[in-house]
């Protein structure tokens, strides 16, 4: 089986392969070998949510890549992009989300991702929507990420605001949510024993693997976890092997 490749970004998965990390590292790929979060989130919400249910809609903090995933499972929903909700909160929107009229009582979902745009509106919408019964989902829950040797805003950190006036963490859909591995399963037909999970972080990549009983853990030590981390006796999981860099299993 060729290797498939597992990623928390919020990017859609043709814009990953083509703009992001695969192609960056000249990996040859397609779309049918790449399982994003935001892909896993779009199957997820098509799994319960259908045309026949009133509140079908879904509310998104996020970006394209999310809203490319849900439309291509035919599942309606606003925020995300639209213009109207990166701007600033007016004293009227107070007024029109207190009494109900500024929301769409089709929402049933608030789905949160990596949004470069967030702001107080859409928290305040988001939040509306929760209290009103909407399920809460999360794309992932990485609190941050790592780009240009650095560590930048996750995730994780957009949905923290809304846990902590909602009082109760989303579902997250990413690493290392076993939904996202039952529904990796599904999609590559995989055997779990015959594969290993290959990743830079201990709370997300290599607890992935072990919660979903892998063949074995690999981590690489180019990103967010460095080595002896999982030595502490608060490690979130600790690998199989670990290797300084991809290239090392050259030999």
């Amino acid at each position: 089986m060729a290797p498939k490749y597992l990623t928390g970004d919020h990017a859609a998965i043709d814009s990953f392969i083509n703009q992001f990390e695969l192609a960056s590292l000249g990996i040859p790929s397609n779309p049918e070998e790449v399982f994003t979060s935001a892909y896993s989130s779009a199957v997820y919400i098509a799994g319960f949510l259908d045309a026949s249910v009133r509140r079908n809609k879904v509310f998104v903090l996020g970006e394209a890549g999310i809203e490319t995933e849900l439309r291509s499972k035919g599942i309606q929903f606003i925020g995300g992009t639209d213009p109207s909700y990166r701007r600033d909160i007016t004293a009227e929107d107070y007024k029109l989300i207190a009494d109900g009229s500024l929301l769409d009582d089709t929402v049933g979902v608030v789905l949160v991702g990596l949004d470069l745009h967030i702001n107080y509106l859409k928290l305040a919408i988001a939040y509306q929507y929760l209290i009103r019964g909407s399920i809460f989902l999360a794309t992932n829950t990485d609190s941050t990420y790592p780009s240009n040797k650095t560590l930048f805003p996750g995730a994780g950190s957009i949905s923290k605001p809304l846990v902590n006036m909602f009082n109760i963490p989303p579902i997250a859909l990413g690493k290392p949510s076993q939904e996202m591995m039952d529904a990796i399963e599904g999609n590559f037909k995989l055997d779990r024993q015959k594969t290993c999970m290959v990743g830079d972080r201990l709370d997300t990549d290599i607890k992935f693997g072990i919660e979903g009983k892998l063949g074995g853990t690999l981590l690489v030590l180019t990103g967010v976890s460095k080595k002896g981390d999982w030595e502490h006796n608060d490690a979130a999981a600790i690998p199989a092997f670990y290797v300084d860099k991809l290239s090392d299993l050259r030999g």
